[in-house]
């Protein structure tokens, strides 16, 4: 994430492209273990701009958020979605001497990724990538924005003019748009980030990150069936239609079970079919089957549209490709009734 500057005191690690030299602040060690790995493992590739980094470990990103807010363009989601993330890295475009990476304390600790040192290496190297990554490609992808047109209140069966029913439209929109920003607008960042990661050896520690994640994917599986529950009784009682309870469901999907596409595709880039295969045999064996139908074929497309990412698109050229991502997000919606008008557009 690139942004202005910010200052938030914490545990810090200082490291230099000359040699690593830790602070005398008391903090857990393998924090520093981990964080020299990767910044030694990128040194070796030549791929360290940085004369500098400073890692911050943060009970929660609500501080980050405050200070980000105002000087920077928060994920897909918005506040909510940052504070979701167990590592970011923040960086400035017009000046790579060093960035600054946070540990979302609690987030980790939610996801199990604490005690797991390949994991936590994985979210470093991923985040480290991100700065050595940058290209055309994403230049052109930050002056890109989203807009979209819906059905929603008539497949909700909402009055027109009225999108109360809860909050529910207003929710549903704001998925729908973070859904397309994360794997539209933001992919191509993500996929190349990725990929240089894997080429400078933190391979098998993504893929390790990975099938945790499909395998988190599945555990998510009981939660989504009481939400099925609800809803299939909000059919029964006229709350809802059938139609409208489908509809639902399939926007949930495509939100929570969609992301790996783009790790799949670094895999499938970078000529590791096989480790992409043991990650699509854990959603496609233990996942997709319990899904709405159709969400399988729509991370294969997607996965395949990402192979067509180079390092060098204009922006005109990422707009036509952006836009051949939305229509696969617009195919998938359709299925189920709910029309969707994305329009990609320059800043």
């Amino acid at each position: 994430m690139s942004a202005s500057r910010s200052s938030i005191p914490t545990w810090a690690l200082e490291a230099s492209s000359r040699g690593l030299a830790t602070s005398s602040m008391c903090f857990p060690t393998w924090p520093e273990r981990r964080e020299e790995e990767v910044i030694r493992a990128y040194i070796r590739c030549g791929e360290w701009p940085h004369e500098w980094v400073t890692l911050f470990i943060l009970q929660d990103f609500g501080p980050l958020v405050r200070q980000l807010e105002s000087v920077a363009e928060l994920p897909p989601g918005g506040e909510q979605a940052l504070q979701q993330r167990p590592v970011v890295n923040v960086y400035y475009l017009a000046d790579r001497a060093g960035c600054q990476v946070f540990v979302n304390w609690q987030a980790m600790m939610r996801e199990g990724y604490w005690e797991e040192p390949s994991i936590v290496r994985a979210l470093l190297a991923h985040e480290h990538a991100h700065p050595l990554a940058e290209c055309d490609t994403t230049t052109a992808s930050r002056r890109l924005r989203l807009e979209f047109a819906d059905n929603l209140s008539a497949v909700l069966g909402a009055p027109p003019g009225r999108e109360e029913d809860g909050g529910r439209i207003d929710e549903l929109r704001r998925v729908l748009g973070s859904v397309a920003r994360k794997l539209c607008l933001e992919s191509p960042r993500e996929v190349l980030a990725n990929g240089l990661a894997i080429r400078c050896g933190f391979g098998e520690s993504l893929l390790y990150l990975d099938k945790r994640n499909a395998s988190n994917a599945e555990e998510s599986l009981a939660g989504r069936e009481q939400v099925k529950d609800e809803l299939a009784r909000e059919a029964r009682e006229g709350e809802i239609t059938p139609e409208a309870a489908r509809a639902l469901l399939l926007i949930g999907d495509l939100q929570a079970y969609l992301d790996l596409a783009i790790e799949t595709a670094s895999f499938n880039r970078e000529g590791r079919d096989s480790d992409a295969k043991e990650i699509e045999t854990v959603l496609t064996d233990r996942v997709f089957g319990r899904l709405m139908p159709g969400i399988d074929k729509t991370h294969t497309a997607l996965r395949e549209h990402y192979s067509g990412l180079d390092t060098g698109m204009s922006e005109v050229d990422l707009a036509d490709w952006c836009r051949g991502a939305a229509r696969i997000l617009t195919r998938a919606l359709a299925a189920e009734g709910v029309e969707v008008q994305y329009q990609v557009r320059l800043d």
